[in-house]
């Protein structure tokens, strides 16, 4: 769903550590117009870890993993409500900023936005 204050999706790119993957997703669409992002890791070891309240202010997620995903809809599943949860199904196995990397999130994002 849309925030009506500022007419852009809120964006929250999650992955393990919020040291590689999530971080460039973030770097990526900054200045995107379309929305807000965020981005946060799920283990306790994360640069930025994932808080309740991250996934309150999204309005869609994208995880990297399907372990991901299930960790997010068993930990939060009281909060996810009409929250759309994307698996953009991509190893950790980049570093930030990689090309590869880059070119992965953005295929797996437009094709998300575009449906």
């Amino acid at each position: 769903m849309l925030n009506e204050e500022t007419e852009k999706w809120r964006v929250l790119f999650v992955c393990g550590r919020n040291q590689w993957r999530s971080p460039t997703g973030e770097k990526l669409y900054e200045n995107d117009q379309r929305m807000l992002v965020r981005s946060a890791g799920l283990r306790a070891s994360s640069r930025r870890k994932l808080a309740a309240a991250d996934i309150e202010w999204a309005d869609v997620i994208f995880v990297m993993e399907a372990e991901q995903m299930k960790r997010i809809r068993e930990g939060y599943r009281d909060l996810l409500g009409g929250i759309q949860l994307v698996n953009l199904e991509i190893p950790d196995e980049y570093q930030y900023m990689d090309p590869e990397l880059i070119e992965l999130l953005r295929a797996g994002v437009e094709s998300w936005w575009e449906e």
